[in-house]
């Protein structure tokens, strides 16, 4: 709660006026408790969970030409199924999301996530973001690359979310309830690094579940605006590690790709990504001489 409720106090304080948004702030969070801020979790993830994936499922009903964007197009779901996948999430954020967000608030205050004024400049805010990325991508690799071990308990728990071969947007948060568990260590260490403030907390985990449904959406879409991100994975890259299963050793970042790079867990990736390249070629140079009869070189397929 802020220490102060009245503009001008508020602006004493500060020893300047308060900006547009400081202003609105004020007004909203002044008499409100910072558990109560915090809270807004609930809301933020229940709308993301719900909202965001019925961008993809309005896409294949409006646009059916959506269909060649699809990475695996022969695994369709129903409507009914969706809906199913829906229901499972929605049950894990009530018995399991949502308590975790509530018995939680004394980690937030140990970190010193504040929501007092001023508010943090959009500079500060990108800066904060961008570590917390990097810093769960990087946790989150060693921890999924440990779910696909024998002894990391695949079987028993990370099996529930490689159920979709072919990824759903709402199948993102789609998981056992102690990988639910697991994976929350790495979306706090990014916070607990740089410490800033709850609206930059809130944005860090909204965003964070847009990118993973976007990454489990099954679809390459060419006009999405993460493709200028660098080393951003994206959802073929991700649709590999689910295509392979619980035998895969490939592709385990959430985000980034330099991780897999690094430590060699995306041959398989780019090896059959080559394979296909050499495919479109070979089709592409016999479409070519189809055309042109006196041309009789065969297509060159490299294999290496």
């Amino acid at each position: 709660m802020l220490p102060y409720t009245t503009l001008a106090a508020a602006e004493a304080s500060l020893g300047r006026a308060l900006t547009y948004p400081e202003a609105l702030w004020l007004k909203y969070s002044a008499t409100k408790s910072d558990y109560f801020l915090y809270c807004h979790n609930l809301i933020f993830l229940f709308l993301v969970f719900t909202v965001v994936p019925l961008y993809y499922v309005g896409l294949e009903i409006v646009f059916k030409n959506i269909q060649v964007y699809k990475i695996q197009p022969k695994i369709k779901f129903s409507y009914s199924e969706v809906f199913g996948c829906y229901k499972e999430v929605m049950r894990m954020f009530i018995l399991v999301v949502g308590p975790l967000q509530l018995v939680s608030y004394p980690s937030i205050q140990m970190i010193g996530i504040r929501t007092s004024l001023p508010l943090p400049s959009i500079y500060e805010i990108i800066a904060q973001l961008t570590v917390y990325f990097i810093v769960e991508d990087y946790t989150n690799y060693w921890i999924h690359r440990f779910l696909h071990t024998e002894w990391g308990l695949y079987e028993k728990i990370h099996k529930v979310h490689h159920e979709y071969t072919a990824p759903i947007s709402y199948a993102a948060p789609y998981a056992h309830w102690a990988e639910v568990l697991i994976l929350g260590i790495p979306s706090f260490l990014g916070p607990a690094m740089a410490p800033g403030h709850m609206i930059t907390f809130w944005l860090w985990i909204a965003l964070r579940q847009v990118e993973a449904i976007e990454t489990h959406s099954g679809y390459e879409i060419p006009w999405t605006l993460t493709k200028y991100i660098p080393f951003y994975g994206g959802a073929d890259y991700h649709d590999y590690h689910h295509y392979v299963g619980g035998q895969s050793q490939s592709n385990f970042a959430s985000v980034f790709t330099y991780c897999d790079y690094i430590y060699g867990t995306d041959k398989g990736y780019r090896c059959q990504k080559r394979l296909l390249r050499q495919l479109k070629e070979g089709m592409k140079s016999n479409s070519e001489q189809n055309q042109v009869p006196d041309s009789t070189s065969p297509p060159d397929f490299k294999f290496d």
